[in-house]
């Protein structure tokens, strides 16, 4: 029994995706879904540009509470600090993209210049990045939503998870359409913090005076150790640099020149917001916390209650949704690379109806949801996550391409092997400031979770190796001329539990493709195996009836027995071919009135390499074509 053909529902179900992800594209339409740089830097860059708005915050978060009114101004430096990382990494990154076009970043140039393990190293910790750039970005969104309206607070968590489901499916409906969709926003929001920066400037140059937030006596000195925590905490700035490399294979052709387009575009965004929302603060001096979003306090602070606070506050929170699209963007290519690679499951290289890699879209949605329940979308909790496995790609990557400099002929290989050495040396020492300073705060996590990746990564990539091993052909079976005109010789076996139309069908069908045909039953008693016995004899078939007892009522282990025993007279290189009838209900709720046995010995018997499983179907008509009959039967029964 198997659940059949749903015609109407299957004709509403391609509705329905017909309206949710649009129609299906042809393979020859990939082409058409590329992306330019318009379109390409909202899309790719959205999370680093995204990152103003929590940067900074999350930096104050961290000094506030010991020094008081200094953090502002030690903010400041930090930002510059950071910004000089970003130069140093798009300089890299450029490098990379014109070295490997092919896409997968910090995992492809690992792997072929370090080795497997840094390769699976790279990949797992890209692949930690992206899922946490999901839920960061999202939860830090719903932040400053709620900070905006404060009554939405307790529904922090439902408004999360519904925004990741629309990502995924504005994702699912393909590259070109879900980068218009997402695009104009993010431009939005540039030029939102531009105008707010421009305003504030403007603001304090002609004398306006903010009051002085009450921040107490500071409770500690500046020192190193805590710089060096609020400057792990505003690295997260830098996350999805990486995306512009991985998703080279996303844009036009020439793709490396646009992507590198894009990739300058993106420093010089980030510099001219991260810069100026610094400054701002620093002149501002707003307090965030819990429920109150720095950039928003500080659009509150410039522009009241006026239509632009409404506007950056609109537009930060869509900026923040979006970013994660970052990761929609690198995810699915970063693992569809992987997947070739064989270091991770086929699937996720297959593109969909949309020519999108919908499997990697849908895992990292999930995930991404799963994240969010178990953090309450907390940005602080989920942060601690964040930069970690990203800084460790950003090391990788760039040492990758050091080693592959340092074994090159360019002749400007010397100069290129200084910048990719110095940002892995810079990139290195950060990880291990990040990784001390976050370490109870969720690091510990990544750190652990990284090495799992691996491990798995490798045993899927054993496993590919296994089963290549095990399928070659060799060159030997090639040249034998008699290897493929040795035939199998075919005997079937059709299992019957009773004889009805769908065993009767079974066995007539069984007759026609092979002369080596035998009916097998296994009764549970005596009485049993004479009826079947009499029913089977009355049909006059020319094919012997094998009858088996199973005093334990079990049904492969007999079928099995017989199969190897003597009594079946198999040779060896002989195919067993079991022949089960089946027939295919029409409703769902029909799977829980039947038994699975099909199932069952189909499961149990394709473990043998010797043996055939095929099902015979019959299809069902619908209950509602014998309800008249029904109802007749049930008023002769009561009479």
């Amino acid at each position: 029994m198997r659940n059949g053909p749903h015609n109407e529902k299957s004709k509403m179900k391609k509705q329905i995706r017909k309206v949710l992800f649009g129609r299906p594209l042809r393979t020859a339409d990939l082409k058409k879904e590329k992306l330019g740089v318009l379109w390409g830097l909202p899309m790719l860059s959205s999370d680093a540009i995204s990152s103003v708005a929590y940067a900074g915050q999350e930096m104050l978060l961290v000094m506030l509470p010991a020094v008081g009114i200094m953090a502002y101004g030690k903010m400041s430096l930090l930002s510059w600090c950071i910004i000089g990382l970003l130069a140093i990494l798009v300089i890299s990154y450029r490098q990379t993209i014109d070295a490997y076009p092919g896409g997968g970043g910090a995992f492809t140039v690992a792997k072929e210049n370090l080795g497997p393990v840094w390769g699976m190293t790279a990949g797992a910790a890209l692949t930690v990045g992206y899922i946490m750039t999901v839920a960061v970005s999202i939860s830090s969104g719903v932040e400053q939503i709620v900070s905006a309206f404060q009554f939405l607070v307790p529904y922090k968590v439902p408004i999360a998870v519904g925004l990741v489901v629309l990502l995924m499916v504005g994702n699912l409906r393909g590259i070109r359409e879900s980068a218009r969709m997402f695009g104009l926003p993010a431009y939005a929001f540039v030029l939102g913090m531009l105008i707010m920066i421009g305003t504030g400037a403007i603001k304090a140059a002609m004398g306006y005076q903010p009051a002085e937030p009450d921040l107490g006596k500071p409770v500690a000195a500046v020192t190193l150790l805590l710089l060096l925590k609020a400057f792990a905490a505003g690295c997260t700035a830098l996350t999805g640099v990486e995306a512009v490399s991985n998703s080279v294979p996303n844009f036009k052709k020439p793709s490396a020149k646009h992507a590198k387009m894009v990739l300058l575009l993106l420093a010089l965004i980030i510099l001219v917001l991260f810069a100026g929302t610094s400054a701002i603060a620093n002149i501002y001096h707003v307090v965030p916390g819990d429920h109150d979003a720095m950039l928003i306090l500080i659009a509150h602070e410039i522009f009241g209650n006026s239509f632009m606070y409404y506007y950056v506050t609109a537009t930060t929170f869509i900026i923040l949704i979006l970013a994660a699209n970052t990761a929609f963007s690198g995810f699915p290519v970063l693992v569809a690379v992987m997947s070739k690679e064989e270091f991770a499951p086929k699937q996720l290289s297959m593109r969909g109806d949309r020519l999108s890699f919908d499997n990697g879209i849908i895992a990292l949605s999930v995930i991404a949801i799963l994240l969010i329940i178990g953090f309450r979308a907390d940005v602080t909790s989920l942060i601690g996550l964040y930069a970690i496995g990203v800084f460790i790609s950003f090391t990788l990557s760039q040492t990758g391409m050091l080693m592959r400099w340092l074994r090159s002929t360019d002749p400007k290989r010397k100069i290129k092997a200084f910048i990719n050495g110095f940002g892995a040396f810079i990139t290195a020492l950060i990880s291990v400031i990040i990784a001390v300073a976050k370490f109870t705060e969720g690091a510990w996590i990544v750190i652990v979770l990284i090495p799992l990746m691996v491990f798995l990564m490798d045993k899927v990539n054993m496993h590919y190796f296994s089963v290549r091993r095990q399928l070659v052909v060799s060159q030997k079976d090639l040249a034998d001329e008699e290897y493929f005109d040795q035939a199998y010789k075919n005997k079937i076996i059709v299992p019957i539990e009773n004889l009805n139309l769908t065993s009767v069908r079974t066995l007539r069908y069984a007759m026609t493709i092979s002369d080596n045909v035998v009916a097998f039953h296994i009764s549970m008693d005596d009485e049993d195996a004479d009826k079947i016995q009499a029913d089977f004899d009355a049909l006059e078939l020319e094919i012997p009836l094998i009858i088996k007892m199973s005093p334990y009522r079990k049904v492969v282990d007999p079928l099995l027995r017989y199969i190897e025993s003597s009594e079946y007279d198999r040779n060896p290189g002989d195919m067993i071919t079991v022949l089960i009838s089946d027939f295919m209900i029409r409703k769902w709720w029909h799977l829980f009135l039947h038994n699975n046995t099909t199932h069952y010995i189909e499961k149990n018997l394709l473990k043998h390499k010797h043996i055939v499983v095929s099902i015979m179907p019959y299809q069902l008509h619908d209950d509602s074509e014998y309800e008249k009959e029904y109802r007749a039967s049930r008023k002769r029964n009561k009479k």
